[in-house]
């Protein structure tokens, strides 16, 4: 009998938790796909030789991997805020610009970029000097190099760690809500579970449920940038 009711319990939490855990999936795939190529040119421009690239990459990169993310959401909100009656209210473009479903990605976006470029720069440095000048001597341009050389070990070196950078992006998605402000009901898994708690103070009942979803959610990134990575290192043994 107790354990029928804790099922019923169990089941209608997750239920309850589904929609907030669409927000924060929404924050993750909104800023990955547009942070990974971010990153790259960052690491690249790092990696340049012209200063002109490389002292603003190192500077950008510097200053989001050296402020915590929660500062970061305030100070972007902030920011748009003072900027709102110059520009994006006089455009007609205020409501969306200033939405959490905006700020959120956007500020995700410029610090998983800062992340993991620092990553891909670390895997630009271990490329094997030797391939690189093997490929020249057999007279590739830049281009092609690049392209048969630089990239794929680039990926390979740093696809592990960037894979728990894409783990640590989605954990990070529970900042949103905390730091800009909740419209109507679009709340994530921490928010909602935060607001189920202090209704009956059942701590272990909605938090835990939460850490369900963010565990799920770990175990699919895992799970598909292993199959990448096989792909990647599918040449060798």
């Amino acid at each position: 009998m107790i354990d029928t009711i804790m099922n019923n319990f169990l089941v209608q939490e997750i239920i309850l938790l589904a929609k907030p855990a669409l927000f924060n999936a929404y924050f993750a795939l909104a800023s990955i796909p547009i942070g990974f190529p971010f990153a790259v040119m960052l690491a690249l421009g790092k990696f340049s030789k012209n200063k002109w690239l490389s002292l603003p990459a190192r500077g950008f990169i510097y200053a989001f991997r050296g402020s915590p993310l929660f500062i970061q959401f305030f100070m972007f909100y902030a920011l748009m805020l003072s900027l709102n009656k110059v520009l994006w209210k006089p455009w007609g473009v205020d409501e969306w610009i200033l939405h959490p479903l905006f700020i959120g990605p956007l500020v995700l976006i410029l610090n998983t970029g800062a992340y993991a470029a620092e990553i891909f720069y670390g895997a630009l440095r271990t490329i094997p000097k030797g391939e690189v000048e093997a490929a020249r001597a057999m007279g590739m341009s830049k281009r092609q190099v690049f392209k048969t050389v630089t990239w794929p070990n680039m990926l390979r070196l740093s696809w592990p760690a960037y894979t728990n950078e894409m783990v640590f992006l989605f954990h990070s998605t529970s900042l949103v809500y905390f730091t800009l402000p909740v419209i109507n009901e679009q709340k994530d898994l921490m928010n909602k579970a935060g607001e189920l708690f202090e209704k009956d103070y059942n701590i272990y009942l909605h938090f835990g449920v939460a850490g369900l979803y963010f565990l799920i959610a770990s175990l699919i990134i895992f799970y598909l940038s292993g199959l990448f990575q096989k792909r990647l290192n599918r040449h060798l043994a």
